[in-house]
């Protein structure tokens, strides 16, 4: 199926998706987690190779504050006209502690890659996270959650619990991990593929959403 978005790209092929991910016009902002990605890590990776991209840096990486995390990315967002997430273990859950803030209408969608459970977090790292509760509530902007079948942080119980709670769709990869460096994550070039899918649920939503305004009409969007 074939869609058009003269405004954006011209069309929502994944030729034209991805011709778009590769240029300037899609604004990503990256967002680590607990330490923060090291040199290697697959997000530092992407963000030399995407001009567009950058990384969402935090004062304390190895003991965050919810609160103090999600003043950076507010400010990271106040200076876009509206960006992807492309997180990673905890900041999976500080992009899903979106769900009511303001600054979440900046948001076209999220990329959630091995995102982990507080609560398995905060036992695996005592006393260094403070990070409030479980962030549970269904998200107003599209997100693919990538997960692992062996990951430390999340069970695939628990996996399935946030994506469901998150409305987000699900991909599994294998037993990767926690999809870091430390399971073979550098470079990741599949990350690509993921990203350009999101992309294109994301402007097929927004297609939709602007038809069902002008004619209006309310018209539900079905994942793809």
């Amino acid at each position: 199926m074939r869609f058009r978005r003269r405004n954006v790209t011209g069309c929502l092929s994944s030729h034209c998706v991805r011709k778009a991910v590769r240029s300037v016009m899609i604004q990503t902002l990256i967002i680590p987690g607990l330490n923060g990605s090291s040199d290697e890590h697959w997000q530092r990776h992407w963000t030399r190779e995407n001009v567009q991209s950058s990384v969402v840096e935090q004062e304390n990486w190895t003991c965050p504050v919810l609160a103090h995390w999600q003043a950076k990315l507010d400010e990271a967002l106040s200076n876009t006209d509206g960006a992807f997430l492309v997180a990673h273990s905890l900041g999976c859950l500080l992009a899903a502690s979106y769900a009511n803030r303001h600054q979440a209408g900046l948001i076209r969608g999220a990329l959630l890659v091995a995102p982990c459970s507080l609560e398995t977090t905060l036992k695996m790292h005592p006393c260094m996270i403070d990070f409030g509760i479980e962030p549970l509530e269904r998200l107003p902007f599209p997100s693919l959650v990538v997960g692992s079948l062996n990951d430390p942080y999340m069970s695939v119980p628990q996996l399935e619990r946030h994506v469901k709670a998150w409305g987000s769709e699900l991909s599994t990869i294998g037993f990767a991990g926690h999809i870091n460096v430390a399971s073979g994550f550098g470079h990741w070039a599949q990350g690509y593929d993921f990203f350009e899918h999101l992309v294109r649920r994301s402007m097929f939503s927004q297609r939709w959403t602007s038809t069902a305004v002008s004619h209006g009409a309310m018209i539900r969007s079905s994942s793809f």
